[in-house]
């Protein structure tokens, strides 16, 4: 993995638990908004929607440089849908990040155990 893939997975990595973070924040101001005179949806609703922009794109950039299959790109976005999908994603992310990083070692290395 070259190092603008790696910054890019980082990007997408970085971005999804604020984005799923902010997406649950905007359900509890939605409820609040209908039970109580407490009305925070449009401050949270822009800053969910400016998080899901980057996300989607730090997505399409991380799909194209890290040549994913269409299942695994679609996870990715569908996972940015749902209100704690970010977390996963970010699970996600962070393995796959740490499994490149020791391919990596391994091929600089020249060290193969079996």
């Amino acid at each position: 993995m070259d190092l603008k893939t790696a910054t890019a997975l980082r990007r997408l990595r970085l971005v999804s638990a604020p984005e799923a973070i902010s997406f649950l924040l905007l359900l509890v101001c939605s409820v609040l908004k209908r039970t109580t005179d407490f009305n925070a949806v449009p401050v949270m609703g822009a800053v969910h929607g400016a998080l899901f922009v980057l996300y989607v794109i730090f997505w399409a950039d991380a799909w194209n440089r890290a040549k994913w299959p269409l299942g695994t790109a679609a996870l990715y976005f569908v996972l940015s849908v749902l209100p704690a999908g970010g977390f996963f994603a970010e699970r996600r992310l962070r393995r796959e990040a740490e499994d490149a990083v020791i391919a990596s070692r391994v091929r600089k290395e020249g060290v193969v155990n079996a």
